[in-house]
């Protein structure tokens, strides 16, 4: 069944208002009509089922059949940190990210960067990036839409380490090294050592396609990180992230892991 995410505002105490591109999409690539139903979120507490009343390209109006009580969302809010890679990679970080169930965003420069970073294309590409988490937020059917931060500096994520319960680093030496430390190891040490809170922060930190300089995994284990491996194979950075995800969501039994 489709899924929109509206604004607080657009909910009322028996209604909903779908305006602006998702009214288009509902009346022009849904075709929706008087008595078709759709389910709308909030993003935060309200999630319902509701049937339209009138359609336009602009404006629908739907009442609310049933309240529904969400659960979708991971018991682990995992934000992925992710060095801006070139082309429309960041794209496929975050649609298959949000898809399986990253909670944030948070991309980032770093040294060994491909890409040129320039502020003023950076504010145009976060908005087609928030474009394609909510599109993905309701095809998944989430509760929520990923927050997506601003690009940080590098400073910036070093300071950020210390907000978050864990945070895991992907080093490519680690998952070549015999002695390296891997997801399932760097969670399992942590849960032994910590009494595990409700719905950890964790951030999973992920390097462009020049990986990190040997400086930035030591400046980042300095600031708390724990530096991993993700296998004895390179990955593309727009595949790490997606690998070390899935991970850790399963460590965290959302998977049927723990």
């Amino acid at each position: 069944m489709q899924r929109y995410f509206v604004a607080a505002e657009q909910f009322s105490d028996n209604g909903i208002r779908l305006v602006g591109e998702d009214a288009h999409h509902a009346f022009r690539v849904m075709r929706t009509k008087p008595g078709d139903k759709f389910i709308v979120s909030d993003g935060q507490s309200r999630t319902a089922l509701v049937a339209v009343i009138e359609a336009s390209s602009t404006l629908v109006t739907a009442e609310i059949m049933e309240m529904l009580h969400a659960d979708s969302e991971p018991g682990w809010a995992i934000t992925i940190a992710q060095s801006l890679p070139k082309g429309d990679k960041m794209e496929l970080v975050i649609q298959k990210g949000t898809e399986i169930g990253a909670y944030a965003f948070v991309p980032f420069q770093s040294e060994r960067m491909v890409v040129q970073y320039d502020a003023k294309k950076e504010a145009k590409r976060i908005d087609r990036w928030s474009k394609i988490a909510k599109e993905a937020a309701e095809q998944a059917h989430r509760s929520r839409i990923p927050t997506l931060e601003a690009v940080h500096s590098w400073r910036e994520l070093i300071q950020s380490i210390a907000a978050y319960d864990l945070v895991l680093f992907c080093y490519e030496r680690e998952g070549h090294a015999a002695h390296g430390r891997g997801v399932r190891t760097a969670v399992q040490e942590w849960i032994n050592s910590t009494d595990l809170i409700r719905a950890p922060k964790v951030l999973l930190i992920v390097g462009s396609e020049g990986g990190f300089t040997d400086r930035e995994a030591a400046e980042a284990e300095a600031a708390g990180a724990v530096l991993v491996g993700l296998g004895r194979r390179i990955l593309r950075t727009e595949t790490a992230g997606i690998v070390g995800l899935t991970c850790l969501l399963y460590e965290s039994g959302e998977m049927g892991g723990a």
